[in-house]
């Protein structure tokens, strides 16, 4: 169900002759999510069937009890808490250094003709490219994982608070200028939350870099964590396992968007406004 349905169910059930009306919400949100998800497990079902090894392509039944049980031993959760950890505070220290240094950047010529040639190199060397020599620098800790992701955080935050600050309009600049702001005051109460909505897009848009770069990570170094799992998973031939990895970090990583969105709407929303 949406956060659109979700208010227009709560108001319609508010009154006796909203019910009918509530019901068609609650059908509708169960045709719009519900059959598609449906429709994906029975063509899941069907490819299993047709291809014959189930050993090799476990059925969504299968998948779920492999599920069920390694949620109740803890294995699943041990690992999925531990690579949220590294995510988390990875992309927040990335995106607090991509906002700062986009601000810097959009701000100020001078910060942008020093920088503007390291970040348009960097941003294009992968941060999968970074992981053997992470390794050899900060060990095979948590500190080369959450430097990883702060490097692949940063720059997606970097390049849409450089933009957010361009696309601040000039006429709100001259006014405020008009007005006998300071440059200080300027940068507080114009460019930042007209910038706002900005970064917040670029965060979320790095989030989902840093959900791809740990699970490389982890493959190539660790002993725990999903993308550990998955590897683990391969090397003694069990899909299942691996189907459980990759619906867990598709789930997390919903999940955590909602939550990013949720969070920037109830903290930030008057900033949408600014433009």
């Amino acid at each position: 169900m949406s956060t659109h349905t979700a208010p227009a169910l709560a108001s319609a059930m508010a009154s006796p002759r909203g019910v009918s009306r509530a019901l068609r919400l609650l059908g509708g949100g169960l045709l719009t999510y519900g059959l598609p998800i449906a429709t994906f497990l029975f063509l899941w079902e069907l490819w299993s069937d047709a291809y014959g090894v189930p050993q090799l392509f476990p059925s969504p039944r299968a998948t779920a009890r492999t599920f069920w049980q390694i949620v109740a031993d803890g294995t699943l959760l041990h690992d999925a808490a531990t690579s949220m950890l590294r995510i988390v505070v990875g992309f927040l220290i990335g995106s607090a250094i991509g906002a700062l240094l986009g601000l810097l950047i959009g701000t100020f010529r001078i910060v942008r003709e020093m920088l503007d040639p390291y970040v348009n190199f960097l941003r294009f060397v992968s941060g999968v490219a970074w992981i053997s020599i992470f390794i050899v620098w900060f060990g095979i800790g948590e500190i080369s994982k959450v430097v990883l992701i702060v490097y692949t955080t940063c720059f997606g935050v970097l390049l849409n608070t450089v933009a957010g600050v361009a696309a601040v309009s000039r006429n709100k600049l001259r006014l405020a200028q008009c007005f006998g702001a300071s440059a200080t005051q300027i940068f507080f109460w114009v460019t930042l939350p007209s910038t706002t909505r900005y970064i917040l897009t670029g965060m979320r848009l790095s989030m989902a870099n840093a959900f791809l770069v740990i699970v490389a990570a982890e493959m190539v170094q660790a002993d725990s964590g999903l993308g550990f799992a998955i590897m683990a998973a391969r090397q003694f031939l069990a899909p299942d396992l691996i189907f459980c990895g990759m619906i867990t970090l598709g789930v997390l990583g919903l999940l955590s968007d909602r939550m990013l969105m949720l969070a920037s709407r109830l903290l930030f929303g008057r900033y949408y406004r600014h433009n």
